[in-house]
Formats: C-alpha cells, sequence, structure tokens
C-alpha cells in the first residue's frame, strides 16, 4: 500500500492529470489553428520552457557526449510531435474520456511489454499473472468507460 501512495507514484499521477489537461487545451488549439501548426507551436513553446529550465538549472548540456547516446533514443522527440498531433486529433473525434481511456490503455499494455521484455534498456520485471489479470480488468473497465 505505502509503494501506492509513494511521491513517484503520486508524481506519475498528477502527470496522467496534466496530459489529459494538456490534450484537451492542444486539441481546441488545433481546431483553431490546424493540427499541424498546433503542434509545432507547442513544441516551440515547450522547446523555450526547457531552455529556461537547462539555464536556469545549469544542466551539463554542452558538456554530455551526444554521440555515444544510441540513436534510438532520439525517438522520444519524434514520438513527442506523433503524440501531441494524435491526442489532439484523437479528442476533437472522440471527446476527452473515451481518447484518454484509450491512450492510458495503450501505455498500460506497451509499459506491461517493455518492463517484462526490459526494452530499450530499462530493468526487466517479468509481468505475474495478477498483472495480466490487472490488465485484462483494466481493459474491461476501459470498455465499460468508451461510448
Amino acid at each position: 500500500m505505502l509503494k501506492f501512495l509513494s511521491l513517484p507514484i503520486i508524481l506519475a499521477a498528477i502527470s496522467g492529470a496534466a496530459m489529459a489537461l494538456q490534450g484537451t487545451l492542444n486539441s481546441q488549439f488545433s481546431q483553431k489553428t490546424s493540427l499541424l501548426t498546433s503542434t509545432f507551436v507547442v513544441h516551440i513553446i515547450g522547446g523555450i520552457i526547457a531552455l529556461i529550465a537547462v539555464l536556469i538549472w545549469k544542466a551539463p548540456i554542452f558538456q554530455l557526449k551526444w554521440s555515444e547516446v544510441p540513436w534510438y533514443l532520439y525517438l522520444g522527440g519524434v514520438l513527442s510531435v506523433l503524440i501531441i498531433a494524435l491526442v489532439a486529433f484523437s479528442i476533437s473525434k472522440v471527446g476527452v474520456c473515451n481518447a484518454t481511456t484509450a491512450i492510458i490503455l495503450g501505455q498500460v499494455g506497451i509499459a506491461v511489454i517493455i518492463d517484462h521484455m526490459g526494452l530499450l534498456g530499462v530493468q526487466r520485471i517479468p509481468w505475474s499473472p495478477w498483472q495480466i489479470l490487472g490488465l485484462i480488468l483494466f481493459a474491461s473497465g476501459a470498455k465499460l468507460l468508451i461510448r
């Protein structure tokens, strides 16, 4: 029970709430502009905020050996653009609850696979029958939420 109330879990839940808000804002923004324009502008603003944070906290950005980072780790930037655009599009078509439910189901499903297989350099955490049952129950709950 303590793990459920730990700081990392609470911060992850806040992150999930922020994702739902972000998706809603981005969807509305894309309806006022266009999907690609809003995706671009959101990333420019995010890039500026990240740059300010790097400068304030004096992150060692120029001391890093960027060529030693595996190429596939840079795909996070590509996925970020894809995520922003797909979330904004999905919310505008099926609503916040339906889109967010599908998003979370996709996240949990791939997370179980990544952990179980130890993909992309993460520690391997084999799935348990309880996790599989939880995923089945979660998918069933998602079916009830999506209308």
